[in-house]
């Protein structure tokens, strides 16, 4: 206690250490009436409260309440990147993320211990390998931890016990702050606003990340291509792009996926879910994308136009995919044989002539197919759908090239 007071060598020092302990709380925020102990904590607390928004930008008309918000937006449509590494050329539009990347070069650890210099977190939690005997230690795998409380929470790894139900759902969970983040959805409580555009959160590491989208910070960057992205995840799934790891398995057929998004799309084929429905003609799909797409067609929305040919397409994709016809770009190419594509799903449907592959079996006669519209045609043999009718003689067939054959009949 002496050498406590021995360290609060002023009168402020005093003050806040008596603020702390007798719990006064003389800072009070004028917005909503909370109290503070120190005025640090009050500024921090009111930038929860949204600010006028003064700083408009002159390129897309968008608003902030900070004029360096702005500067950093501006760099988005300029591509401006100021700070430049001297050692590798590299260049940022930030001068946080620019001093980051110096730390690779100089390999900059300013906090000693002994003969090891490392960052200060990192000295911190060094200091406590020498200060802190981590006496309890798990038998599945040897992890130690300072606490008996740390070692139970981490032994629900290898139990898989969840013993914090969520009450709404049934979903559970290892810790309780889990269980406590994960109500905030139910309860419709998002207490984390953001200043730039008023979207709300129910958790603070998703308005961090949703800030970077006003900020431009990608902080996260691809060591193979340079890439930068705003989430960590985004960044782990982009890496299995180089890699070709695809960690996510279908239990009923084995096809594996990069990302739990796409299984999730993909198990959707198997259960037969389609949960969006077309209110003008009750076609039902697996994905909100394909709706939206799908809805192009009542509409006769044509917005994306080809400035070769003028032919106009539905979808930004399809332009994409019909410029390569006046370019002769064929970006996808068979590892196999060499031969290219202009489509991705035309490599996809190649590649079963080399591997015998034939994911489309008919349900009837069990005969199957490597792609689904061979599948659509022999399906009418069973159906005895004739959809293609002679507009001379009435003759109807199952499939328009044969249609076609026989108009030459009346042409001759």
């Amino acid at each position: 206690m002496i050498t406590m007071l021995k360290s609060l060598q002023t009168e402020s020092d005093l003050l806040q250490y008596d603020q702390i302990h007798i719990r006064e709380k003389p800072c009070e925020c004028n917005e909503c009436g909370k109290t503070f102990s120190l005025e640090q904590n009050l500024i921090e607390h009111k930038k929860m409260h949204p600010r006028e928004k003064s700083h408009e930008c002159h390129e897309c008309g968008k608003v902030f309440s900070q004029v360096s918000s702005l500067t950093l937006h501006l760099r988005s449509h300029t591509r401006k990147k100021l700070y430049k590494c001297s050692k590798c050329e590299k260049a940022f539009s930030q001068k946080g993320n620019f001093l980051s990347h110096q730390k690779h070069h100089t390999e900059e650890k300013p906090y000693e211990n002994g003969g090891a210099s490392i960052q200060m977190p990192g000295l911190i939690k060094h200091q406590r390998n020498h200060s802190q005997n981590k006496s309890y230690a798990c038998k599945e795998c040897g992890k130690a931890f300072n606490g008996k409380s740390y070692l139970t929470e981490h032994e629900k790894i290898h139990t898989g016990e969840k013993p914090f139900i969520c009450d709404q759902c049934g979903r559970a969970f290892s810790q309780k702050q889990y269980l406590i983040k994960h109500q905030n959805i139910h309860s419709g409580k998002k207490p984390f606003k953001c200043n730039e555009c008023g979207k709300a959160f129910n958790q603070k590491e998703n308005l961090i990340i949703h800030q970077r989208i006003h900020t431009g910070e990608k902080p996260y960057e691809c060591k193979g291509c340079g890439k930068a992205f705003i989430q960590k995840s985004s960044l782990i799934r982009h890496q299995r792009s180089h890699t070709g790891e695809k960690p996510y398995v279908c239990k009923e057929c084995g096809k594996a996926f990069s990302g739990k998004s796409n299984l999730t799309e993909h198990e959707k084929i198997h259960i037969g879910e389609k949960p969006y429905k077309c209110n003008e003609c009750g076609t039902i799909f697996r994905q909100k994308q394909y709706l939206i797409k799908h809805h192009n067609i009542h509409t006769g929305e044509k917005p994306y136009e080809c400035n070769k040919c003028g032919k106009a397409f539905s979808r930004i994709t399809s332009l994409i995919v019909h410029v390569r016809i006046h370019t002769g770009d064929k970006p996808y190419e068979c590892k196999v044989c060499g031969k290219a594509f202009c489509q991705s799903s035309s490599l996809t449907v190649h590649m079963r002539s080399h591997t015998g592959e034939k994911p489309y079996g008919c349900n009837e006669c069990g005969k199957a197919f490597s792609q689904f519209s061979t599948l659509a045609l022999h399906m009418r043999i069973h159906t005895g759908e004739k959809p293609y009718q002679c507009s001379e003689c009435g003759k109807a067939f199952s499939q328009k090239s044969h249609h076609i054959r026989h108009q030459r009949i009346h042409i001759h």
